[in-house]
């Protein structure tokens, strides 16, 4: 029995990956904002975090709101609205989003700019849902996977270019700008690129609209009933507001323990916020293995310790980029300016793009020497690309130009892990803990160069991790994915308290957070291959999917 050959709408994908690169632009981006802001208006380190926590937390409140409406309804709206027409509103959300950042520029209001950040990652939220499975149905299933990575690619490039245009914004083409004259700039300039950003948006939202080509994507599924993971994750939800609340109450109102000075008191909110998460989730899974009625992919142990592996691997990825600023302006690793550490966040940002682009290889059927040499020159061409972008944009990068040394050490590791999910997620886990001591205990450029290669090192984990907590689903797997979607939540808890950990010990101490987050990591590949073990999964025939 023959079978007719699915072709690829490449109209319609080249057209999807444009929300890929808005994501990728935003969030790096963020990593400029998060310094100049804290100098613009006086903020401290942890205030200054809280660009990744309105960012981060919408992605899980967008997620959670979306999951609430399809418990309670029967549909989900994703599908019943189509992936077309998600995708359009999402993107007109996050336009809103923008005006509602220009809005905050020209009062000149921080709160305001968080606010905007909120609702622009909200509409990302809905984008984020849609995209992905999108993908899948633009061709044949079998090559899915190979579209997504090239989403994950172009999503890369925006994070290497959105550092450079928002320093550009920031700053112009002056690199020499005292931390003491940023708060006599003017934000005019930023007002043009949330003005350009927000017309993007909605040039893209009627492109999606009236493209004839772009399928409306409307699928006709039915939603799983898990009434039981509904009421934990909105007892989760509720227990976090309450955490919340004390860690931005004002002090004067006699909220702080006597035992406990200012810096003291937040951070152990901030920790208590973590515990209900990580607490919460493993009650979950303890619950859930007793009687699995009711819980829907809960049920499922890879599921909630692939969503704690979620948690900490976007809030790893991002505290180590949006911290990063701060670390650089200290004598020891450089003294850098806000204006002048553009180069750098690039870099980690395109650290990712690299180690994507080495990923991407495997989604072409290469033969053994091909697919080494692929390998070898698919991150190569990213670590250049990086280094050119800069290079036009008038930065100077000779200073990381031996970076290509750790590139090297993760070229080596994607050839000896051979694309299996379990052995790369641990392999590079490890390489992170390693890169992260390094820098611990280094100063100076050794020390610098050991924190970017995180970039390196969170790479490849969101498909390694993503493949591996929805395997064995079944009529799950759309429900678990959007349950793993929703601990996005990490990149808006573990900044902060990186943030927090920094006002108190240091920031070139508080990467010991980072050290944490990949110790877990490590620790989700050995238990996920039992636990797919148990369930007959064989673990090594498991494919990544791209991010």
């Amino acid at each position: 029995m023959s079978h007719t050959a699915i072709k690829t709408n490449y109209p319609a994908l080249y057209t999807l990956v444009i929300v890929f690169f808005f994501w990728g632009f935003i969030a790096a981006g963020n990593s400029i904002f998060i310094p100049f802001c804290k100098h613009y208006f006086s903020l401290d380190q942890f205030q200054s975090q809280l660009i990744d926590f309105a960012f981060y937390t919408a992605y899980y409140i967008g997620a959670l709101g979306l999951f609430v409406y399809s418990s309670f309804k029967g549909t989900d709206l994703v599908n019943s609205w189509g992936y077309k027409k998600s995708i359009v509103y999402g993107l007109l959300f996050s336009a809103l989003g923008a005006v509602a950042m220009i809005i905050a520029v020209y009062s000149n209001v921080y709160v305001g700019m968080l606010t905007g950040l909120f609702i622009v990652a909200l509409g990302f939220s809905l984008q984020q849902t849609a995209a992905n499975p999108f993908a899948v149905l633009l061709g044949d299933p079998k090559t899915g996977s190979s579209r997504i990575n090239l989403g994950g690619g172009i999503n890369s490039l925006g994070t290497t270019l959105g550092p450079l245009i928002v320093a550009f914004a920031l700053f112009g083409s002056v690199s020499e700008i005292s931390d003491e004259q940023i708060a006599g700039l003017q934000l005019n300039k930023v007002i043009v690129l949330y003005t350009c950003v927000g017309i993007l948006f909605v040039t893209a939202a009627i492109i999606f609209n009236f493209s004839k080509k772009v399928p409306a994507g409307i699928q006709d599924e039915h939603v799983e009933k898990a009434h039981k993971s509904l009421k934990s994750l909105l007892v989760i939800t509720g227990l976090l507001l309450c955490m919340f609340v004390p860690v931005f109450h004002s002090y004067s109102d006699g909220w702080q323990a006597p035992f406990l000075d200012a810096e003291q008191y937040r951070m152990l909110w901030l920790v208590c916020a973590l515990a209900v998460v990580v607490v919460g989730l493993l009650f979950v899974k303890q619950r859930a293995a007793r009687n699995s009625v009711g819980w829907g992919a809960m049920q499922y142990p890879q599921v909630i310790l692939g969503m704690l592996a979620i948690f900490t691997y976007v809030g790893v990825e991002v505290a180590i980029g949006s911290n990063l600023g701060e670390l650089l302006k200290q004598p020891l690793f450089g003294g850098y300016e806000s204006s002048q550490i553009a180069p750098f966040i690039s870099m980690y940002w395109g650290s990712l793009m690299i180690g994507r682009w080495a990923g991407a290889v495997h989604a072409f059927n290469l033969k053994n020497r091909a697919k080494t040499i692929a390998l070898i020159a698919a991150p190569v061409l990213a670590f250049l690309v990086v280094i050119a972008a800069n290079t036009i944009s008038g930065k100077n990068m000779e200073v990381l130009y031996y970076y290509i040394l750790c590139v090297a050490v993760q070229i080596l590791a994607m050839i000896l892990c051979k694309d299996k999910p379990a052995i790369t997620l641990f392999v590079f886990a490890v390489l992170g803990i390693a890169a992260t001591i390094v820098g611990l205990t280094s100063q100076g450029m050794v020390a610098i160069y050991a924190f970017l290669s995180g970039g390196l090192f969170c790479s490849i984990m969101w498909p390694s991790i993503f493949s591996l907590s929805i395997t064995g689903l079944g009529k799950y797997t759309s429900q678990g994915s959007a349950f793993l979607i929703m601990m996005i939540l990490g990149g808006g808890i573990i900044p902060p308290i990186q943030g927090k950990l920094a006002d108190i010990i240091g920031i070139h101490q508080s990467y010991i957070v980072a050290v944490v987050c990949f110790a877990y990591l490590a620790f989700f590949a050995i238990a996920v291959r039992r636990i797919l073990q148990k369930q007959h999964i064989d673990i090594d025939s498991i494919e990544a999917a791209g991010h």
